[in-house]
């Protein structure tokens, strides 16, 4: 799990341009917690890019789950968002900020472009 969550941070500078879509400025603290373990990493956006680290710093925005939960945002498996409201997850701080770094997680693998859902092939004669 903590190789799947440090690869996850590691890479959060090149996946820049395709994340971010306006420059954001911030920290951001993520807590993720296990039994009683928590483990802490600090996302410092300047510009828009993000700089990441294992640590504990004061922060403008912190997301707090299990260690888990956070494994299934790096792989598309579970949403942000959607963990939010399950109240799966906390967030305090800048809203903004975290709007920004959702950005970051993959799709769920199962997810489809809503342009395409409704567009018919050409009907072929019986």
């Amino acid at each position: 799990m903590e190789a799947l969550v440090e690869q996850f941070f590691s890479t959060l500078q090149a996946r820049t341009p395709q994340g971010l879509r306006s420059p954001v400025d911030g920290v951001l603290r993520v807590d993720l917690y296990t039994g009683e373990h928590t483990e802490h990493w600090v996302v410092t956006m300047e510009a828009g890019k993000p700089i990441a680290a294992p640590g504990y710093a004061e922060a403008d925005t912190v997301w707090r789950s299990d260690a888990e939960l956070f494994e299934k945002l790096v792989t598309g498996e579970s949403q942000p968002v959607a963990a939010l409201l399950r109240n799966d997850a906390t967030l305090s701080g800048d809203v903004t900020l975290f709007l920004a770094f959702r950005r970051f997680f993959p799709p769920s693998p199962h997810a489809r472009d809503p342009r395409t859902m409704g567009a018919v092939g050409p009907e072929t004669p019986a």
